[in-house]
């Protein structure tokens, strides 16, 4: 009798060399049983956590129990944007979006890896420059849960301040979030001329094959993020906003970006240098990762 095994987007989306291998050549039937497959294998897995781990009362850092032996936590990838040679945005008074960034990033994986309840990696640790893709093949690499982008962005009109979550799309939700993404995405413009070779249309491809439920995923991650935000901080106005960020293109991870704050806003440049709101805003976004995958399990019982 013939053996069969599971096919998954993870086994099929591959990137080798600048070349892509994807699912967009099987048949419509296959397609919607790798959707089903990775459906159901995603919602045993987050219930499994769930049910091993637990969950805190939101804000509060309580112990919790380690996940029984032998099943791992979530693995949360958290990505502090630019760094190295790529400063990203530079605020008012000179401070680089890079080291705001990292040590945001620094401050909510100490809060996550409290109790066990989530495994917790950084893209980049220290200032380093990592392009925009590998920070993604990492994410994959390492079979992440869900993939956290943290940047600080800039603007000409120093007035606009406030946190916004952005996810994936084809085309940007306004001007504003367009010109973002563009800045954002040319972080790679430090890359020596090696490195460069992705061209749009492999970026068209990659986009078109991230799978629906991931999408779900992200958005849902995303209103977590902006219920959380605003309870302790300023908001942009229509905080939940997409376009087509380089890093959030995981096929198979939920994915976001959050701006903490505009560097070019002295009151946001301000509080981002102060050690007690990077805490702030790293036990806001804490309570969403929480309530993610709270909610994954509640999702899996009511079906």
């Amino acid at each position: 009798m013939a053996r069969c095994f599971p096919v998954t987007r993870r086994l099929l989306l591959a990137r080798v060399g600048s070349g892509v291998f994807g699912t967009f050549m099987l048949p419509q039937a296959l397609h919607q049983a790798m959707a089903e497959t990775a459906r159901l294998s995603a919602a045993t897995s987050a219930a499994n956590q769930v049910a091993a781990t637990g969950r805190s009362a939101p804000g509060h850092a309580l112990p919790q129990a380690a996940p029984q032996s032998g099943r791992q936590p979530p693995l949360v990838m958290l990505d502090p944007g630019h760094g190295g040679k790529d400063p990203g945005a530079i605020g008012v008074s000179g401070t680089y979006e890079k080291h705001v960034s990292l040590a945001t990033a620094l401050e909510l994986k100490r809060q996550l890896s409290f109790g066990g309840r989530y495994r917790v990696e950084l893209t980049r640790g220290r200032d380093v420059f990592v392009p925009l893709d590998d920070r993604v093949a990492h994410a994959q690499a390492r079979g992440a849960a869900l993939f956290v982008s943290m940047h600080a962005d800039a603007l000409n009109d120093h007035g606009v301040r406030g946190a916004s979550v952005y996810t994936l799309a084809n085309t940007a939700s306004d001007a504003q979030t367009a010109a973002l993404a563009q800045r954002e995405n040319s972080a790679d413009r430090f890359l020596g001329p090696t490195w460069r070779g992705t061209s749009p249309e492999v970026a068209r491809i990659l986009g078109s094959l991230v799978r629906q439920e991931t999408r779900r995923g992200s958005g849902r991650l995303a209103r977590d993020l902006i219920g959380s935000l605003d309870q302790d901080l300023p908001m942009l106005q229509n905080p939940d906003r997409h376009a087509g960020f380089v890093v959030l293109k995981a096929a198979d991870i939920p994915s976001v970006l959050v701006e903490m704050g505009f560097m070019s806003n002295p009151r946001d440049e301000a509080l981002l240098r102060q050690a007690d709101h990077r805490v702030l805003v790293a036990r806001a976004m804490k309570r969403a990762v929480d309530a993610y995958f709270a909610g994954a399990g509640h999702l899996l019982a009511a079906g």
